[in-house]
């Protein structure tokens, strides 16, 4: 428990491979701050930077359902379903494990 912390912060500062960006840039608009104790960053205007923010999340959602899509195609090419069932047929189950 001791090392939650800094690895909740390692894998935040990560970039996702759907998205291509971390999740602090999704979650507060820009990168975590790690280095200098001077730090200089533009503040947008609220209202841009909000505006910024609801696109982005936007789009990392379309990716991610996207990806999900490519997932599912890729695991049903290899399923199969070799009785023919479907939903709705009743069958008899049988209970020598349960």
């Amino acid at each position: 428990m001791e090392w939650l912390a800094a690895v909740e912060f390692q894998y935040n500062d990560k970039r996702h491979t759907v998205t291509g960006k971390t999740p602090f840039k999704l979650n507060f608009g820009r990168h975590s701050w790690k280095r200098n104790l001077v730090v200089q960053i533009e503040f947008p205007r609220l209202e841009e930077f909000l505006i910024g923010l609801q696109k982005s999340r936007k789009q990392t959602t379309k990716l991610i359902e996207e990806a999900q899509k490519n997932m599912k195609r890729q695991f049903d090419k290899e399923r199969r379903n070799p009785q023919g069932l479907k939903a709705g047929n009743n069958m008899w189950l049988e209970n020598k494990n349960i």
